[in-house]
């Protein structure tokens, strides 16, 4: 019998390409539910492969979840990089519109970063908690090598907790404005940035 013309165009995944099918499948099922109701079953089921191969890629579910948290993690940061020799205002305006752009395009794994937090296992939370500390030295780096915000940068621990607090604002207002879109992106850029130099501005 010949074989189905789908069967014989069908490409063996690599392993790479299979981890990153999973981790997209776990990013979209822990945006949706908590840690606790998320089945590593289901998440194998949509993936279309078997709960054994799913453990040989993470050895648990907190290792699998953990994972989840770390990719989003990554992918924040990596689109958000300064771009040296720009001044603090520019800094801000770009970075924030690239991650208004992840948080459009990756709705899912964002939701999925933050609901990180209210899980329990202490492993995720270390992974979150040190995502969240890597956005905030990446801020402080752009602000540090501006010259024209060294009078902002003199009183680092005054700065770092500004940074802090305003990471948690933006991330509040990100998750707000997932779930009910009345600003544009322009708009949301604007007052997330406005908050940011009104908590850094002397």
């Amino acid at each position: 019998m010949a074989a189905n013309p789908q069967e014989r165009t069908r490409r063996r995944l690599s392993t790479e390409e299979r981890r990153e099918q999973l981790l997209s499948v776990g990013a979209r099922l822990f945006a949706q539910k908590p840690y606790d109701d998320v089945w590593i079953e289901r998440v194998a089921e949509i993936a279309g492969v078997s709960r054994g191969l799913l453990y040989h890629y993470f050895p648990t579910k907190r290792d699998f979840f953990a994972a989840v948290v770390r990719r989003e993690s990554e992918r924040m940061l990596r689109l958000t990089a300064a771009v040296p020799g720009l001044p603090v205002h520019e800094q801000v305006s770009a970075g924030l519109d690239a991650f208004l752009g992840y948080v459009e395009s990756h709705a899912q794994g964002f939701r999925a970063f933050h609901r990180a937090e209210a899980a329990g296992d202490p492993l995720v939370r270390e992974v979150y908690r040190n995502g969240l500390a890597a956005q905030e030295r990446q801020i402080l780096a752009a602000l540090a090598a501006d010259p024209a915000a060294s009078d902002v940068t003199q009183d680092l621990p005054a700065l770092r907790l500004a940074v802090r607090g305003w990471l948690a604002f933006m991330v509040a207002v990100c998750l707000e404005w997932l779930e009910e879109p009345d600003l544009t992106r322009e708009q949301v850029r604007d007052l997330c940035a406005k908050a940011l130099l009104g908590a850094i501005t002397r």
